[in-house]
């Protein structure tokens, strides 16, 4: 795949995209908009790729919108506007929504979008100098497409004063509230990214796929009856997979299951 805004490299069974415009501090516009929502359309059907990092070039990781872009819009119509705004919720529902595990690599400042693209993501390692903000009411506007996300990632009781704020939060802050998984020094962020994504590549890839729908489709749902049937019938048929059959049996034979293997 080839792309204006961005890098994409794979490595094993590990795919990188990298948002490569740090002159404008990886601001978005809608070629970065299409090509993420490419990459991780074709990267999620692939076969060979089991992983997926989302890290930046550059000081910072994201700015959020680019001004160009947001001049642009300032001129366009409200049917303009909704379908402009459309296709960022449906780049960012692609990446939640890819059945590939995504590592969000944060090694700069990431504001307003740019905190929409990390909540996308399943686990968000961050450099411990990085800076976090919700800052879209400075500019009369609402981080409303990016609100699933970050709501889901942060939490409401937090999400109701970053978006009315606007602060500024560092790192440990996005740690203490939940944004962040881990916040390590920033000489050790690609240490921590390889430990995670050691852990992902070891399991079978069937499961972390299946594991990852689990956990966004039982969320909030009652505990009555008809949970506990939908839970006992997704561990009975992943126990009949082939995956399912081959790790257990593995583990009886006390060898490595076959998507280790080769």
């Amino acid at each position: 795949m080839e792309f204006e805004t961005l890098k994409l490299v794979i490595e094993g069974n590990v795919a990188t995209v990298t948002l490569n415009r740090p002159e404008v501090r990886n601001a978005f516009n809608e070629t970065t908009i299409a090509e993420l929502a490419r990459a991780f359309e074709g990267l999620g059907r692939s076969d060979m790729v089991r992983a997926i990092v989302l890290a930046a070039n550059g000081a910072a990781f994201c700015a959020g919108a680019d001004l160009n872009w947001m001049k642009k819009m300032a001129g366009y119509t409200h049917a303009e506007n909704q379908a402009d705004a459309l296709q960022l919720a449906q780049m960012l529902r692609t990446i939640y929504l890819c059945p590939k595990p995504v590592v969000a690599k944060i090694q700069g400042d990431c504001y307003a979008g740019g905190m929409g693209l990390v909540a996308a993501c399943d686990i968000i390692l961050a450099a411990e100098d990085v800076h976090f903000c919700l800052s879209e009411v400075r500019l009369g506007l609402i981080p409303a497409t990016i609100s699933p996300y970050v709501i889901k990632a942060m939490g409401e009781n937090a999400a109701r004063r970053y978006f009315l704020t606007a602060e500024r939060f560092s790192a440990q802050e996005a740690l203490r509230i939940g944004f962040a998984h881990e916040v390590v020094e920033a000489s050790a962020l690609d240490a921590k990214t390889a430990e995670v994504l050691k852990a992902l590549t070891g399991n079978s890839p069937h499961a972390v796929a299946q594991a990852k729908t689990l956990v966004r489709e039982i969320v909030g749902q009652p505990v009555d009856d008809a949970l506990l049937a939908d839970t006992a019938e997704r561990i009975a048929q992943i126990r009949a997979s082939e995956q399912g059959r081959e790790g257990v049996q593995s583990f009886l034979d006390k060898r490595k299951p076959s998507w280790l293997m080769g």
